[in-house]
């Protein structure tokens, strides 16, 4: 399928997501959050990718949601337009395979909250962060609220969504936004490279530990070790832990099948 603003490449066990859109600085509207949906969708159903790079074209990431759809939204219209980025943010952050952010400019409102619906955010230096939507009159509305108090805790999430700063990747990094910050040059073939890392892994391991890491998080302690154990004991079902352990004792090279 041939798509308007995204880009979507296949390599290796690897699908790289580019969001292109550079002359609007990737803003997010509603035929590119319908488009990367789609997207997400095919890469949910396709058995031969065990990880996924998202990232933009140009020298933004996400700069945001599209200002010029939105300024002539009413109520009902605003609150169609965050469910759907809700919905669309909430497949990446759940689907069954890892999804790292490469962040290579601007990642700004809508942008930020992309970027936090994935599991890992590699960060260019050049990057900039922030949720500056209250500058607008509006709130942040595709998870802005939510995922970043979960990330950054409560009293730094406040501060960055009242005041609307927007801050560099060091600072992303010291608070604990971004994994890990590298040189511009660097950043899609460092993200490569540990996007292949973790396809070299049992695809179904991964999965679930994906599913435990982000469930548990919504349980209390006890709930959540119960369902860790649960989760555990489903690995001995499949042939990647009869094969990995295999491998280990016997000292061969690990090949897994995703059963």
């Amino acid at each position: 399928m041939e798509y308007k603003n995204i880009l979507l490449q296949k390599e290796e066990r690897v699908a790289v997501i580019t969001i292109s859109r550079p002359k609007a600085l990737n803003a997010l509207n509603t035929e590119t959050l319908k488009e990367l949906e789609l997207v997400i969708d095919d890469i949910a159903n396709d058995d031969s990718i065990y990880a996924v790079i998202l990232t933009g074209d140009g020298k933004a990431f996400v700069a945001g949601a599209d200002i010029t759809e939105m300024k002539d939204l009413d109520v009902m219209g605003g609150r169609r337009f965050g469910n759907l980025g809700n919905k669309v943010f909430r497949k990446i952050e759940t689907l069954e395979k890892p999804v790292i952010a490469a962040v290579n400019g601007f990642a700004l409102g809508g942008g930020c909250e992309l970027s936090m619906a994935c599991d890992i955010r590699i960060a260019s230096s050049k990057a900039k962060f922030g949720q500056p939507e209250v500058g607008l009159g509006i709130t942040p509305g595709f998870g802005g609220t939510q995922r970043l108090a979960r990330l950054v805790g409560m009293g730094m999430a406040k501060q960055l969504i009242y005041t609307g700063d927007i801050i560099n990747a060091e600072e992303a990094l010291r608070i604990g936004l971004v994994n890990k910050v590298v040189e511009p040059e660097q950043l899609i073939e460092e993200v490569k490279l540990l996007a292949k890392k973790i396809a070299s892994n049992a695809p179904i391991a991964v999965k679930l530990s994906k599913t435990a890491i982000n469930r548990g998080m919504q349980m209390d302690i006890d709930t959540a070790l119960m369902y860790e154990a649960e989760i555990f004991g489903e690995c001995f079902s499949t042939i990647d832990q009869k094969s990995g352990m295999k491998s280990f004792l016997e000292k061969t090279e690990k090949c897994f099948e995703n059963k």
